[in-house]
């Protein structure tokens, strides 16, 4: 089967990374990822999954930061019927579902120690044992573990176990950050426009002084980042090649305002690039001499990241389950999976928040 997973870049980091997945791909050593949030991480496992003899099976991830303490056991190593309250049927775990490929446990350093203690029994003795259950279960997979965290700082703290650290640190990669190698930035721009422009569309283009800009904002959020702002230009500005100058400072990382404002000292520019409406209020203003006011209101709310009404209407109690799954996740995520915290931050009774849990199944997000 031939790889999925691309790196972009032609810089010698980036060729460097991949020349190391390569030997490592048929390996079934242990991986640890080190790398900013938004490095392409999960990425590299992916690549290291397609590349390797494994690539016919499942490639399981799960970031352990991400599901609340009480549940991640039950995540990763399944649960039988009966075994506690709510579990109404048998579940297989994440290691069970990556039996013959590859599990990718993102973020381990927010792992709890007592989690820590139990996966490194698996890693030893490559068996789960499933919550509530009589007999254990056979495992053959690949680990590759991935963390923004400083491990070692982690261990001198107390808070991860050596032990488990030197289990999973057999293969060390490490991703760098994007500021780090900006000649790579024009390809992984051509890419993700090319990515996000929509159908029959050409993909967006950036002015050379635009490019320049790009290259040397130190992009924070890494190629995240990168790909979130093509995405924004996207869908605003399809097609067109953009100017700096034209850019409202609103629709800019504040690192690039002030380039901007740069910019346009040096030849200011007073015309806007025009903003794309979303397709249905395209075809509505195409049956028009002018623009209506429920148009232009569309624009407007599109700019600003504001849903809009669809013409053929919605579903509002779907509308509502979807914007009180995401403000919960988005809670959980700000306090670690602590159930509690993320309670109190949402006003909620502890169980009810449970409840929602298990009913938007935020453990196997």
């Amino acid at each position: 089967m031939k790889p999925t997973t691309h790196y972009i870049g032609s810089s010698a980091s980036a060729q460097a990374l991949r020349d190391l997945v390569t030997t490592m791909a048929n390996s079934n050593a242990t991986v640890m990822i080190t790398g900013e949030s938004g490095s392409g991480k999960e990425l590299l496992a992916r690549l290291l999954h397609d590349q390797s003899d494994r690539c016919g099976a499942n490639f399981v991830p799960i970031n352990c930061a991400a599901i609340p303490k009480d549940l991640l056991e039950s995540e990763l190593f399944g649960h039988r019927k009966g075994a506690f309250t709510g579990a109404v049927a048998d579940r297989i775990g994440r290691f069970e579902l990556a039996h013959g490929g590859t599990i990718f446990l993102d973020e381990i350093g927010d792992m709890s120690l007592d989690m820590q203690v139990k996966l490194l029994r698996v890693l030893q003795e490559r068996t789960v044992d499933p919550i509530g259950g009589s007999r254990q279960v056979q495992v053959d997979v690949r680990v590759v573990a991935a963390t923004h965290r400083d491990l070692e700082t982690e261990i001198a703290a107390g808070r991860f176990r050596e032990d488990l650290y030197y289990r999973l640190n057999v293969l060390p990669v490490v991703t760098p950050p994007l500021r780090d190698r900006p000649d790579d930035v024009s390809e992984l721009l051509a890419f993700f426009a090319k990515k996000c422009a929509n159908f029959g569309q050409l993909p967006i283009r950036f002015k050379p002084d635009f490019l320049e800009a790009l290259q040397k904002y130190p992009w924070p959020g890494n190629v995240r980042e990168l790909s979130n702002l093509v995405d924004r230009f996207s869908t605003l500005y399809a097609g067109q090649e953009l100017d700096l100058r034209a850019i409202p400072p609103t629709l800019l990382p504040k690192g690039l305002v002030s380039a901007q404002a740069e910019l346009q000292a040096k030849a200011p520019l007073l015309a806007k690039l025009e903003m794309t409406p979303p397709p249905e209020v395209l075809a509505e203003m195409t049956d028009a001499a002018e623009p209506e006011e429920n148009d232009i209101e569309g624009i407007i709310m599109l700019a600003q990241g504001m849903p809009q009404l669809p013409p053929e209407g919605l579903s509002l109690k779907e509308r509502m389950a979807q914007i009180e799954r995401s403000i919960i996740e988005q809670a959980l995520t700000r306090n670690s999976g602590n159930v509690s915290r993320t309670a109190k931050l949402l006003n909620l009774q502890r169980t009810t928040l449970i409840e929602k849990i298990n009913k938007y199944e935020l453990r196997s997000a």
